[in-house]
């Protein structure tokens, strides 16, 4: 049909085995590291490995996707040039890049994907860098409905948005906090999670107004429930974050968001399709409430939201599952308490202490209502609850290997040509086709065989094809079980070749950015992220004036640095915006200081953010 939208669920890949796991449990195309130059320096895999995962996926018409989304210093460049090269040959689809430095390289043809990085907060924006070549837009997780629609129409691009996962409080691409903190940077794959720290909120003075929290730390995105939205507003791709996640954390949420999108597409009387084949099966029912999350929050897809941070502590806590009845035996640690669940040995536990610090532990057996922790514990009170944020039950069942299965729908036709061959001709979803022939002689079997032929067929085994249908037109000529065997282990081999051969890649649209693009910008600043001379070269050959390099490369002569701007707003969380009767709650200006420094608070009310500048 013509007129059909595909649809692409994007999981992360840690490495090739939780990739191979996201497209079993559903995915349409996984992103994960390159060796080098991905913004996650701890989750870099060998080219042999990418190559590897790649083949598993193309068999299922899913896509690989490669970070690269660093910005590059000029030593750098030629390196990373050579490995864009040896990942196409490795067969990866597309690159998620932020250094405009690739626009200006000699590369093979491959995909280039406007990373998250690139900091696209406008629909102009997005519309240039779609001019300038790259294939799909990932857009900020900041963005509401009206402006994804707004930024996919403009873009005239697919675009890819954040469904699950953790939060940047930053503007992505537009964080130097931990640059300038500590010399660790969130462009170079290096971020050390500033947002996540605790700190002390307090006045010009010092004065501390508050108990120490983590006012940086937001809850994580869900938008499960919101993706026929998201589809309405022309969003195509549907990523979830996480390429530090393990393969159990990857299964369940693939799970779920597949399932869901499945849900809807059946709704639509073909309009809609997943950009893969094959159905994926999970033998277990998908929870995203037992999978590490921080609490969820819609952001800001509705508007305004609410309550967004997770003050408390930056770990997943879990749900409530009880509250302690007695103290800690003195002797082994067990304590009473009184639970609204079934707990396991092995289960991870957790509680608050006195300071409002989460503390977990290993729950090592359970007898009736008494618990036997694993290590000591300090003396709990009674009352105290009790949260799990490790179900063992549940985590063993995603760690089984057939956890998640992927089947290709296979039809097969038995007939006779006219030398009297047997031919046996697949065809299966993906629109591949594969024949072979058996040269017997012709004999009639006193017996039916048209059911002993179906259950022969039928057993593709450890193959990723499960048959569909079987048209059969050799009546009751005799064909033993071994010759029948032998032809469908032929034939499913073909198809496989075949679909090898026919796989389509993506490749990289050409540019038609005008040479005066970016010529009414203001000049660019440490904002921008330009770290290399081609980078440099690329946005001054399309007008811009580069008043000065990435924070990264050249040092800022400025006392103060905007080392965050956001979206968020500590005033708004804490229930004293600027422009509600409550601001008088807390004084202006506000700071907040750990360690690593103090940091003033400006609060921009008509745009509802804030920055944080480092003093």
């Amino acid at each position: 049909m013509p007129n059909m939208r595909t649809l692409e669920l994007l999981a992360p890949a840690r490495n090739a085995e939780t990739g191979r796991t996201a497209i079993l449990a559903g995915a349409d195309a996984v992103y994960i590291g390159a060796p080098a130059f991905g913004a996650r320096a701890a989750a870099g895999n060998s080219v042999e490995d990418i190559a590897t995962l790649a083949a598993f996926a193309h068999r299922y018409r899913a896509k690989v996707y490669v970070t690269m989304n660093t910005i590059l210093y000029d030593n750098e460049l030629e390196e990373a040039r050579k490995l864009v090269w040896q990942l196409y040959a490795a067969g990866v689809d597309a690159l998620i890049v932020q250094d405009m430095a690739y626009l200006e390289m000699h590369l093979p043809p491959i995909a280039l994907h406007a990373s998250t990085q690139c900091d696209i907060r406008t629909p102009e924006k997005a519309a240039l860098l779609a001019k300038a070549g790259f294939s799909q837009i990932v857009l900020p997780r900041e963005f509401t409905l009206k402006e994804i629609e707004e930024t996919h129409k403009a873009a005239g691009v697919p675009v890819e948005v954040f469904v699950h996962g953790a939060l940047c409080v930053s503007y992505s691409g537009d964080c130097q906090a931990g640059a300038v903190a500590m010399g660790r940077s969130a462009n170079r794959g290096e971020c050390p999670q500033m947002c996540r720290l605790p700190y002390d909120l307090v006045d010009r003075n010092g004065k501390q107004l508050g108990p120490t929290r983590h006012y940086l730390s937001l809850r994580d995105l869900s938008q499960i429930d919101m993706l026929e939205a998201l589809i309405a507003a022309g969003a195509s791709s549907f990523k979830i974050e996480g390429r530090l996640k393990d393969s159990r954390y990857v299964a369940n949420v693939t799970a779920a968001y597949s399932r869901a999108l499945d849900k809807i597409i059946a709704a639509t009387n073909g309009e809609l399709s997943r950009s893969s084949a094959g159905k994926s099966v999970q033998n277990f029912t998908p929870d995203l409430n037992r999978t590490f999350n921080r609490g969820y929050t819609n952001y800001f897809l509705k508007g305004k939201a609410g309550n967004m941070a997770s003050l408390l502590t930056p770990k997943w806590v879990g749900p409530e599952i009880g509250e302690v009845l007695q103290s800690s035996d003195k002797r082994n640690g067990a304590f009473k308490a009184k639970l609204n669940t079934s707990l396991s040995n092995g289960d991870g536990l957790g509680f608050f202490d006195a300071s409002g610090t989460f503390c977990g532990f290993r729950l090592n057996k359970i007898e009736g209502n008494t618990l036997f922790p694993a290590t000591p514990l300090p003396a709990l009170k009674p009352g105290t609850k009790l949260y799990r944020n490790s179900d063992k039950v549940f985590s063993d069942t995603l760690e089984r290997e057939n956890a998640c299965m992927r089947k290709i729908d296979v039809d097969i036709t038995l007939d006779e040509n006219c030398n009297g061959d047997i031919v046996i001709e697949a065809r299966d979803e993906r629109g591949c086709s594969a024949t072979t022939c058996l040269r017997i002689e012709k004999n009639e079997s006193r017996t039916p065989q048209e059911e002993l032929r179906r259950k022969i067929m039928g057993k593709t085994g450890n193959t990723i094809y499960t048959l569909r249908n079987i048209t059969d037109n050799l009546g009751n000529r005799f064909v033993s079980a071994s010759e029948l065997t032998s032809a469908r282990r032929e034939v499913l081999e073909l198809l496989d070749k075949v679909a090898e051969a026919t796989y389509r890649y993506d490749r990289r649209r050409p540019s038609d950015l005008p040479d005066d693009a970016f010529a009414k910008l203001a000049p660019l600043s440490y904002h921008d992220n330009v770290a290399n001379r081609l980078s440099k070269h690329f946005y001054e050959s399309h007008g811009a004036s580069v008043a000065a390099m990435a924070i990264e490369v050249e040092k800022q002569r400025d006392k103060e640095t905007v080392v965050m701007t956001t979206r968020y707003c500590v005033r708004r969380e804490l229930g004293a915006c600027l422009r509600s009767p409550q601001a008088s709650r807390l004084p202006s200006p506000l700071f907040i200081r750990n360690n690593s420094g103090c940091y003033r608070l400006d609060f921009d009310c008509d745009r509802c953010g804030m920055r944080v500048v480092k003093q």
